[in-house]
């Protein structure tokens, strides 16, 4: 026990002049392993009268814990040493480009239905919708067209089948047989009906969704994407059509040099019924809508169809037609996509080809909104 004191401070020296990790290791065994000198001492406690342990055990227990500090210090300090020596050996080249990760986009038909919700919000119309395998009676009949119309020709609709055991709902203006045929709906417009019914007037909604016909080529394919809007209010006339689609066509196309031309033409479920016209400039070989289509290098394209809301449709949806008046008009949502954002092709839309989702797509962080502008994110 005499030579205690100086057992600790050759431990501590013999630790501080330690080379090297292993060494450390090797002293921490021979001081305080179980044969260690120090752990020897520690055992002989139990042989020492209470008198004398309660003496010894102090200084015992006090050099071991002295001993243990010093070689954890400097085993904290070889460390160190080895993390500077990594840092200034071992170098990693940030500069290098990191592996690029699988990133989604947006489809431009989803981007433009949000522009097109977008800019209808803002003019107070909500969003409605409907079933897209609906019934003849809503898709065809309550919308003014007879049996023999063309639009309900095979060749021009997917019938779901034949006949139907589901009875189709009465109305103010005769009764609907009582079967039906299902199909895929030729336009929103059954939607428009289902609306009015549910709703009544005053309303101001827009129906988007897909839609099905019986067609393909670069401009048309069986399953496409539509958005009808409806007015229907007291003293509705062609002027606040006009001016509801000049609004929206500046605002979409983000242009106010968008002109109008309307023409008379036919739909069963408008009277009078109007195509629009929008006018177009060449620009590098594209037309670009904007301007007065009568120009010198200027035209006009045919864009929607539009009108004011036939009485029998009214009629059919419930509403007394010598009290509410409404417009409606359609557009192709896919086209409107082709149009503002340089597509030539409406097929590829349904491909499914990464490579064009990278060059078309559009971020899901970039949304469309009046302040920044709808295309924004483009």
């Amino acid at each position: 026990m005499t030579d205690l004191p100086t057992m600790q401070e050759d431990a501590l020296q013999r630790i501080e002049g330690a080379s090297d990790a292993g060494a450390l290791e090797a002293l921490r065994i021979e001081y305080l392993g179980k044969q260690g000198s120090i752990s020897a001492l520690m055992k002989t406690l139990g042989k020492m009268s209470p008198e004398e342990r309660q003496e010894q055990a102090p200084k015992i227990q006090s050099a071991r814990t002295a001993v243990a500090d010093a070689i954890a210090a400097r085993k904290e300090a070889f460390e160190a040493e080895e993390l500077e020596r990594k840092l200034a050996s071992e170098t990693l080249d940030l500069t290098l480009p990191s592996p690029t990760a699988p990133r989604g986009s947006v489809h431009p038909v989803s981007q433009v239905m949000d522009e097109l919700a977008e800019i209808f919000a803002d003019l107070g119309f909500s969003v409605a919708t409907g079933p897209e395998i609906e019934d003849d009676w809503h898709n065809f009949t309550a919308l003014n067209m007879a049996e023999t119309h063309p639009a309900r020709a095979m060749h021009d609709t997917f019938y779901c089948s034949a006949e139907g055991a589901n009875e189709a709902p009465d109305t103010a203006a005769n009764s609907a047989p009582n079967t039906r045929r299902m199909l895929l709906r030729t336009h929103t417009s059954p939607v428009q009906i289902r609306s009015m019914k549910e709703q009544g007037a005053p309303i101001r909604i827009i129906a988007p969704g897909r839609v099905y016909r019986s067609d393909s080529d670069a401009t048309h394919t069986p399953m496409f994407h539509q958005i009808e809007g409806l007015v229907v209010d007291k003293g509705i006339h062609l002027g606040h059509l006009k001016w509801t689609l000049e609004t929206f066509l500046k605002a979409f196309f983000e242009r106010d040099d968008i002109v109008l031309r309307l023409r008379p033409s036919y739909f069963p479920f408008t009277e009078p019924s109007v195509e629009v016209d929008v006018g177009w400039e060449d620009v590098n070989g594209r037309k670009v809508l904007g301007g007065d289509g009568d120009a010198p290098g200027h035209g006009w394209m045919e864009l929607l169809g539009s009108g004011m809301v036939n009485a029998r449709v009214l009629e059919f949806a419930g509403l007394d037609p010598d009290e509410w008046q409404g417009f409606a008009f359609g557009v192709g949502v896919d086209r409107l996509a082709m149009l503002k954002y340089g597509m030539d092709d409406l097929r590829v839309f349904f491909d499914g080809d990464q490579r064009w989702l990278d060059h078309y797509g559009f971020s899901p962080f970039d949304q469309p909104t009046l302040s920044a502008g709808v295309g924004a994110g483009a």
